[in-house]
This record gives C-alpha cells, sequence and structure tokens, in this order.
C-alpha cells in the first residue's frame, strides 16, 4: 500500500499553496506540523479530491498504488475517511442517524452499517448519547462523532485534521492510543498544531512551512537532529525581553535563581548550556517554525 505525491503544486491565484510537493505514505502513522499558511489543508483537499491540482503537468501527480487517484474516481474515494476540521451538522441528528446518513453516502450495507456504527459510537465513547441531538453536545462531544464517520468502511487511508481539537486530556489519550492502533494496517495522516498528539505516536513527522516541505523523519531522527542547537539560559525577570528579541525563546519557567530560558537555534554563544538529553519535539517545532 503506497500513496505518492509527486510534484504535486496548487495556486490560487498568485498564491502558491503548494508548492512541487512530493512525499511517499505507506502504512503508519504522519504527524503533520505547520502553522497556518503551511500547505497541510491544501495537501488534504488534494488527496481527497475537494480541490483539483494545477492543470496538466504542472499540477504534478498523486498514485495510490501506481495509478492516479483521479482516474480511480469513486474508488479511490472509497478507500479513504477524512475527518475535517469543522463540518456541517444537522443540529436534530443523533450520533445514530448522522454515522447512518454518512454510512449510506459510502454505499455501506445497512446490516454492516448498523454493526460499525455501534462498534464505533464505543470506540469514542458515546454509546450512551447515541440517540441525544447533536446540536447540544459540546466541541468535543462533535470532534468525536466526526472521528467515528470517518472511520467508517474500514478506510485504508485515514486523514485526521485536529482530530483531537477540543478534547479533555483523557480523551485525547484515548483518541490518539486508538490511532494508534490502528496504523499497523492504514496510512495515516494526522494534521496537528499540537506537538504531544503527535510525538508519541507518529512513525514519520513532516514539518511543512508555505506550501513546502520542509524536513521530515522519524522523531527519533529529528530530535538527534537538534543537538547542539538546544539551550537552558537562566536569566533574571527584566532580561527576558531581551532574550526574546535576540533568540528563539520556548518554555520559559520559574527557578530558585531565576528564570529557565529554552532557546533554540544555530550559532548560539558558547556560554550558554546545551542540553542534548532533554530534546523533544517542541525544540524541533520550535526551531522551524519559531
Amino acid at each position: 500500500m503506497k500513496l505518492e505525491l509527486k510534484h504535486a503544486t496548487k495556486t490560487f491565484g498568485n498564491v502558491v499553496a503548494l508548492n512541487d510537493f512530493s512525499m511517499t505514505f505507506e502504512a503508519g502513522v504522519y504527524g503533520i506540523l505547520g502553522a497556518n499558511g503551511a500547505g497541510k489543508s491544501t495537501m488534504v483537499h488534494l488527496i481527497t479530491d475537494n480541490i483539483k491540482r494545477d492543470y496538466g503537468e504542472k499540477g504534478g501527480s498523486i498514485l495510490f498504488n501506481g495509478e492516479d487517484i483521479l482516474n480511480m474516481g469513486s474508488k479511490f474515494r472509497s478507500l479513504v475517511g477524512y475527518m475535517p476540521q469543522q463540518q456541517g451538522y444537522y443540529d436534530d441528528f443523533s450520533p445514530k442517524a448522522f454515522l447512518t446518513y454518512i454510512a449510506s453516502i459510502k454505499g455501506i450495507k445497512k446490516k454492516e452499517a448498523e454493526k460499525q456504527i455501534d462498534e464505533l459510537l464505543s470506540v469514542v465513547h458515546l454509546t450512551e448519547k447515541a440517540y441525544d441531538k447533536i446540536g447540544g453536545f459540546s466541541g468535543g462531544m462533535k470532534q468525536r462523532v466526526l472521528l467515528a464517520q470517518a472511520l467508517l468502511g474500514n478506510p485504508q487511508i485515514l486523514i485526521l485534521d485536529e482530530p483531537t481539537a477540543g478534547l479533555d486530556p483523557k480523551e485525547r489519550i484515548n483518541i490518539r492510543n486508538y490511532i494508534s492502533e490502528l496504523s499497523k494496517n492504514k496510512i495515516i495522516l494526522f494534521a496537528t498544531h499540537v506537538v504531544s498528539d503527535i510525538e508519541c505516536i507518529s512513525d514519520k513527522v513532516m514539518l511543512m512551512k508555505k506550501g513546502t516541505l520542509v524536513t521530515v523523519g522519524t522523531p527519533k531522527e529529528l530530535i538527534e537532529g537538534m543537538y547542539g542547537k538546544v539551550c537552558e539560559v537562566i536569566c533574571q525577570k527584566e532580561e527576558i525581553p531581551d532574550m526574546q528579541r535576540k533568540f528563539k525563546v520556548g518554555a520559559i519557567r520559574q527557578k530558585s535563581d531565576g528564570f529557565g530560558l529554552r532557546i533554540v537555534g544555530d550559532n548560539l554563544p558558547d556560554t550558554f548550556k546545551r542540553v542534548n538529553e532533554d530534546i523533544d519535539l517542541e525544540d524541533v517545532y520550535l526551531y522551524y517554525f519559531g
């Protein structure tokens, strides 16, 4: 199973949203990090065929097992489960009714749909709310309904756009663990701005900026690439603004002798204390996007 983007490009007028983008996905979880405007959503919409890439060779190609997805049409779309950041709900629908509606759109037979819906409502902890109106749900509960609909039909490719937004810490952990279990036989694209959501479950992490792929690697590879680029500095409160102007400063913590600043960058002063044993993906994110 292989999904390939080859020189995929998408422009909107004079704005290049995705620029000559190439990436190969196989079974596993791919964490996708980047600020607004990085190109994450454009890439996702090209894969789901919600928008068309640029015309002709200029737009590149997207292949699934060697075949262009545009030629596969509905056959490819049936392999994809997509959880958008937001989706229009029918407020009077219950989760059960909403998932039944989505299952009919996906062409899942009634008996199989009923079985899957019951299983998925259990997975996202909404069994007891199966017949309540979605309009009265919290944001986190609505997120769980969206995740359930994406999983209908047991898709081979699962695309999740901020799937844990609005969830409390316990729910976030449950959803992350479940996604990790699914990754053995699916391609899972997990777009988020919350580094902690993907650092422990991603097989690879992609960092995107201005429509391009800045870097990609396993969490271990990205962390090892930061050796010598992460420091902790103790300073006094009045010194913090000046440090923030001069350097990329992440976490700031109160210490007994002042404030501890997490600083990343190239060519940092030799007087700064290097940290190699305690680097994480937050440092990687700060280095590229801070």
